[in-house]
């Protein structure tokens, strides 16, 4: 499996991703420094404290790499499917199901590291920034960085798995902007807020949804001998 798995990241040149994944975040940074700070210069306050500082950051985060996803899926597996490269792959003594695992399964690896790592670049680039900047007045704590790590942890948790929905809609057609565009309807759907209460903020909707995407995963990975995924 894990020799499938590195065969696919070269094959599908996942460095470039990793560059990708390191720009947003500083992009995710930078942008979080100069909302802040501009608010700071109005006499206003962007951030009462780190815990909302962190709910945007998680936010832009958890929604930039379940994009991400959806273009891994789509390069990875749709793709694959819709040229009909798959059936090349196919002829070679490798076991489909297997094949279909190491796919899913780089994905998501993707998705919890490029969290996290995404995840600890912009809260501890912020940090930093606040200890020049003073934008927020609320002292740094243990309790609090031990609270923003374990939210951290589980949000990651629960987005790759999240991130394999779009899997289900992109192989109705084979179609890579289906894939891509469904992830975004998914989270503009689980993002939206209402009276500043999202979705994503009831536990069992993202818990829920990422079981969902789990069981999609594993749906294509049992119906790959028929080449008919999902």
């Amino acid at each position: 499996m894990l020799k499938l798995m590195r065969l696919e990241m070269k094959k599908f040149r996942m460095a470039g991703y990793v560059r990708g994944a390191l720009i947003s975040s500083l992009i995710i940074l930078a942008f979080t420094c100069m909302v802040s700070y501009g608010q700071k210069l109005d006499d206003d306050i962007a951030f009462e404290s780190f815990k909302m500082m962190m709910g945007l950051t998680e936010t832009l985060v958890r929604s930039t790499f379940i994009v991400f996803a959806a273009v891994l899926l789509a390069q990875f597996v749709i793709n694959e499917f819709r040229t009909k490269s798959i059936t090349v792959l196919f002829m070679y003594p490798i076991n489909r199901k297997k094949l279909m695992a190491a796919k899913l399964l780089i994905v998501m690896i993707f998705t919890f590291v490029a969290i996290i790592c995404s995840d600890v670049i912009v809260t501890g680039g912020f940090i930093l920034f606040n200890h020049f900047t003073h934008v927020i007045e609320e002292t740094l704590t243990s309790q609090i960085l031990w609270a923003m790590g374990g939210k951290m942890l589980m949000n990651a948790v629960m987005a790759s798995g999240i991130c394999l929905i779009p899997l289900f809609f992109g192989m109705r057609k084979y179609s890579t902007s289906t894939t891509i565009v469904s992830a975004v309807l998914l989270l503009f759907i689980v993002g939206s807020n209402n009276g500043g209460i999202s979705l994503n903020d009831i536990i069992v909707i993202p818990i829920g949804l990422a079981l969902i995407g789990i069981y999609i995963a594993y749906l294509g990975i049992r119906n790959i001998e028929r080449k008919d995924v999902i």
